[in-house]
């Protein structure tokens, strides 16, 4: 091969080299910057707050963003590892705004609506919409459209570590996008709209019958043997996930950089078997969710509702369980034993009245409205004189009443641990038990049962939550 030969292919290589290396630097220079699903036109900001928009980009890559609210420009640029974040500030309730960002390409946002913003999560009842067969949502539809409710979906996904991206789309609340939507979350976010008049966003991620474990993180489980030992009891489903951490790293994870006020969350049937354990996962993983968003977030929750559970007794224990977790701080627990029809249905048709108790404890503990009748009569102690137990009630300021001509679902017993029904007086917050076959009571219980309604009331119209006052071992494997 000749010396002007080698020149010319050399030459050619040079030239080739050089075309990619042009072709490189163009796709480096038009690579554009990118957001999490979450971000994007019809979102509902957290008022009054500094929030967090981000995304992805070139490293280096400098990025602009501009609301129109205070045509303020923030200004960063991508870090090396391709992502990049602004804090912005949100002011008072109002809309509709636009968000400009300006990278490599530009992305306007449109129609933005800044509110209050509430996480809506747990298995099939907070799912539940009318394309499940709800007759509520199909009585809504007809005056559905509201312009200052948005729903964000999020749709069934897992992933084995915590994701960033996320999936899921915002939409205005209208006739089409309701039918699929949670019905407890579209009556909560309902009331609030009504009663705050400020616009309402709706982030709802659940999945029918998934643990309590799936929606925590693994390490928090993993971490503690007790949980460990517990999750390992999981039977697989074919229809959801059961491995600790599976829905909260492709559900959860990814929306929590968004800023919320707080969450509502209905789950707790699929645990009934591991009930012994539950107050200490359920507020475990309310600990995990306020550590990922850095906030004390008020966290309300349902009460699992009566039903014909297999093994005997599973389901009142899960109902203590959540009672108990009712101490912990910022959280508030709705009664649903009166709005079940059919003890043979895990899921109570009555969605209505579920979202607007989660609404009223929002109502008066996170907007501090007055008035508001969101508490449901709990026990506060016993006290046993001679035959009589004498049971003072708490959240029963004005008294309680009964619907029907006498107390049911009430027991008692005495040292030897055997209940008989008993008859019970209602005087305003104390409730006095006896019967004939109990000479020395030591022990009350109170719709303590699977299946139990009761009938006690306060006088606002807010059922009594189901309890027992003693810690004696409950059979749970009796059909």
């Amino acid at each position: 091969m000749t010396r002007i030969k080698q020149n010319e292919i050399a030459l050619r290589m040079f030239k080739a080299l050089f075309v990619l290396m042009l072709i490189g630097a163009f796709n480096v220079s038009s690579a554009n910057v990118r957001l999490p699903n979450i971000i994007s036109s019809n979102m509902v900001l957290q008022r009054n707050s500094k929030v967090k928009i981000w995304g992805w980009s070139n490293p280096n890559e400098k990025i602009s963003l501009t609301a129109s609210w205070d045509n303020k420009t923030y200004r960063t640029e991508g870090t090396r590892d391709a992502g990049w974040e602004v804090l912005i500030e949100t002011p008072a309730a109002g809309g509709p705004y636009t968000i400009s960002i300006k990278g490599n390409n530009s992305i306007v946002l449109q129609d933005i609506l800044i509110g209050e913003v509430w996480v809506c999560s747990g298995q099939s009842n907070m799912e539940m919409s009318g394309n499940l067969g709800l007759k509520e949502i199909k009585s809504e539809l007809s005056s559905a459209y509201n312009q200052h409710i948005r729903f964000f979906h999020i749709p069934k996904s897992t992933a084995p570590h915590p994701q960033k991206k996320g999936e899921g789309e915002w939409a205005v609340c209208d006739s089409n996008s309701l039918k699929s939507f949670s019905a407890v979350a579209y009556f909560f976010g309902k009331n609030l709209n009504n009663k705050l008049d400020i616009p309402i966003g709706l982030v709802a991620a659940s999945w029918g019958g998934t643990t309590a474990e799936v929606w925590t993180p693994d390490s928090v489980v993993n971490s503690n043997e007790v949980l460990k030992t517990a999750a390992a009891k999981i039977i697989p489903s074919g229809m959801c996930p059961y491995l600790p951490g599976y829905a909260y790293n492709a559900m959860i994870a990814p929306i929590t950089n968004y800023a919320i006020a707080g969450t509502i969350w209905y789950q707790g049937e699929n645990n009934t078997l591991t009930a012994g354990t539950y107050r200490e996962l359920f507020t475990s993983m309310i600990d995990a969710w306020r550590a990922a968003w850095h906030k004390n977030l008020p966290f309300y929750y349902v009460q699992i509702a009566p039903y014909r559970y297999a093994a005997k007794n599973t389901g009142a224990l899960l109902r203590e369980a959540q009672q108990r977790s009712a101490d912990h701080p910022n959280t508030g627990m709705v009664v649903t034993t009166d709005l079940v029809s059919n003890v043979n249905d895990v899921h109570p048709q009555n969605k209505h009245d579920v979202g607007m108790r989660l609404a009223n404890w929002a109502l008066a503990e996170t907007y501090h409205q007055k008035g508001v009748a969101y508490k449901s009569p709990v026990f506060k102690n016993v006290s046993f004189k001679g035959d009589k137990a004498i049971v003072v009630m708490d959240n029963a300021e004005n008294g309680l009443m009964v619907k029907g001509n006498a107390v049911t679902e009430l027991f008692i017993a005495g040292d030897d641990q055997v209940f008989y029904p008993a008859q019970g007086d209602i005087k305003n917050n104390t409730l006095t038990v006896r019967s004939k076959e109990v000479k020395n009571p030591v022990a009350v219980r109170y719709g303590f049962t699977d299946t139990a309604t009761g009938n006690i009331f306060s006088k606002e119209n807010l059922p009594a939550a189901p309890f027992r006052t003693d810690s004696w071992p409950v059979k749970t494997n009796e059909k």
